[in-house]
């Protein structure tokens, strides 16, 4: 009989229950979904990941020897000759970074960049890091401009996508900060990324 009386209030607990049951549920997968970053957040990541390495790179490298080109060197048949010195990486990564990331927010070029070499009048250590550091700002603005209903669509005067152009102006900065690097290496700096850690 007691049996019974389990079987018969059976019915009665699973339609009380049930809502509640699928009220949790929605609730886990709300928060669930609301924890995974977007995709304007994840691409921001990245850009703040690179940002990260360039400047703390640029910041290495002493004002006296801000303007090293490994052709000072004069290593025979090393065919360094009419490189880019530290200085103009890190104003052709910056320059970069606005030709790259105005397409997706929509702000012009400055009028100072006239090529890849960055702005000739920039000269000092401090201006061509506050340079650096802007255009990476114009990166995160473009970062906030994605959503997925508009990654795949052609940029604003480009062909490429919006999702490409974000994520060419990460790889490109990343290229860069790896000569950056060595040239920190052929001046005997450690990068900044590698101290504490077996070299």
């Amino acid at each position: 009989m007691k049996h019974v009386r389990i079987f018969l209030l059976l019915p009665l607990l699973t339609t009380m229950f049930t809502p509640v049951a699928k009220s949790a549920a929605q609730t886990l997968a709300s928060q669930v979904q609301s924890s995974q970053p977007s995709l304007a957040e994840t691409v921001d990541r990245e850009i703040s990941a690179v940002e990260k390495q360039v400047l703390e790179a640029a910041e290495a490298m002493p004002e006296e020897k801000f303007n090293f080109s490994p052709e000072s060197l004069n290593i025979p048949g090393d065919d360094y000759k009419g490189v880019r010195s530290f200085a103009v990486q890190v104003k052709h990564i910056a320059s970069s970074n606005y030709f790259i990331w105005c397409h997706l927010t929509g702000d012009p070029v400055p009028a100072s960049i006239k090529d890849g070499n960055g702005p000739a009048e920039l000269k000092s250590k401090a201006d061509i890091l506050k340079f650096l550091r802007d255009s990476f700002a114009l990166g995160h603005k473009a970062a906030a401009t994605l959503t997925p209903q508009n990654m795949l669509e052609p940029a604003a005067g480009s062909k490429s996508s919006r999702l490409h152009l974000a994520e060419f102006g990460v790889a490109h900065a990343y290229n860069h900060y790896g000569q950056m690097v060595e040239y920190l290496r052929m001046n005997g700096i450690v990068p900044p990324a590698s101290r504490g850690k077996s070299d």
